[in-house]
C-alpha cells in the first residue's frame, strides 16, 4: 500500500513538473528593443512606436550596407515605424492628417526619402506596393561620434513646431514639423475675447434647466441664445425657453414659444419637435 502511494506520488509530481516545463517561456533581451515615445508639438500630440537595431560592428549605411543606398528601408527593425499625429500638421512642406502611418524611408548617400503610408498593418513589406498619404525628402547630416542604436527623437520644439530626427551610427536627417497652434489659439482668445457665443447661452441654459437650478438666471441665458439667433431661430433653443417658462409658471408665454417652436420644427421636418410641442401647449393650456 505505502509504495502504491509512494508511486501515485512520483507520477503526480513528474507530470506537474512536465506541464510546468511545457508551459513556461524563456525571456530573453531583444537584439532589436521596443520604445515609444510621446510628445507634444504645439497643441498636437504625437506618438512614436518602433524597434532600436543595433550596429554591432556592421556598416549601417553604405552601397553594400545593412541598409544599401536606394531600397526601401522599414525605418528601425522588426515591424513596420508607426507614427501618430493627433491633429493635421506640415511634415517638410507636405501636408499630413492626422493619424496613424507606417514610416518607411529610402535612404541615400545626400538625402533620404521618407514615406508616410496610412498605417494598417505592422507588417512593413505590405506597404511597398501601395501609395504614401504623403513623401518628404531630407537632406542628410553628420553627428558627432556615432549613434549605436537606431534613434528617433523630436526636438528644438517652439510654440506650434518641432523637428523630428532619425539617427543611426553616423548619420542623421531632420524633419520639421509646423502645426497650427498658434492659429488656433489666437482664434481661442478672438472667440473668448467677444464674449460666450448662442450655444454657450443655450447650453448654460439648458444645464440650470435639467438640473433645477435658478431658473431665472436659466431664462436669460436662453433668452439671450434666442435673440442672438433671430434671425435664424432654431427649433430646440426655442423650445427650451417655452419648458423654462412652463417651469416658472409663465404658461401664456410659455404656449407662445411653444407654438414658435413648432413652426420652426414643422419647416426643418422634424416630427419629433412638432410633436413634444403639441403636448407640451395641450398641458399648458388646460391649467
Amino acid at each position: 500500500m505505502r509504495k502504491q502511494i509512494f508511486g501515485s506520488f512520483v507520477l503526480l509530481f513528474a507530470l506537474f513538473f512536465a506541464s510546468t516545463t511545457v508551459s513556461a517561456q524563456l525571456q530573453t533581451p531583444a537584439p532589436s528593443p521596443f520604445a515609444k515615445m510621446e510628445t507634444k508639438v504645439g497643441l498636437t500630440d504625437v506618438h512614436v512606436e518602433y524597434s532600436r537595431p543595433g550596429m554591432k560592428g556592421r556598416t549601417i549605411f553604405a552601397e553594400d550596407g545593412l541598409v544599401p543606398f536606394g531600397q526601401i528601408w522599414r525605418t528601425g527593425a522588426n515591424q513596420a515605424t508607426k507614427i501618430t499625429f493627433g491633429n493635421d500638421v506640415m511634415v517638410a512642406g507636405a501636408e499630413v492628417k492626422g493619424g496613424s502611418y507606417a514610416v518607411l524611408t529610402k535612404p541615400m548617400k545626400d538625402e533620404w526619402e521618407v514615406m508616410f503610408y496610412p498605417y494598417e498593418t505592422g507588417n512593413w513589406g505590405s506597404y511597398r506596393e501601395k501609395t504614401p498619404a504623403a513623401t518628404v525628402s531630407a537632406k542628410t547630416m553628420n553627428v558627432p561620434g556615432k549613434v549605436e542604436n537606431f534613434t528617433i527623437m523630436l526636438d528644438e520644439h517652439t510654440l506650434d513646431g518641432a523637428n523630428i530626427y532619425m539617427m543611426w551610427d553616423e548619420t542623421m536627417v531632420a524633419l520639421p514639423i509646423k502645426t497650427t497652434a498658434k492659429e488656433d489659439v489666437m482664434a481661442s482668445i478672438d472667440r473668448i475675447m467677444a464674449g460666450p457665443s448662442a450655444n454657450d447661452y443655450y447650453q448654460a441654459a439648458s444645464f440650470m434647466h435639467s438640473a433645477k437650478g435658478d431658473m431665472n438666471k436659466a431664462l436669460t441665458y436662453i433668452q439671450k441664445a434666442n435673440m442672438m439667433n433671430a434671425d435664424d431661430p432654431k427649433f430646440w433653443q426655442v423650445r427650451r425657453e417655452a419648458l423654462i417658462l412652463g417651469e416658472l409658471g409663465r404658461k401664456k408665454e410659455a404656449i407662445a414659444k411653444a407654438k414658435m417652436s413648432k413652426e420652426l420644427a414643422m419647416k426643418a421636418g422634424n416630427d419629433d419637435y412638432v410633436r413634444m410641442n403639441e403636448q407640451s401647449i395641450k398641458e399648458w393650456s388646460r391649467k
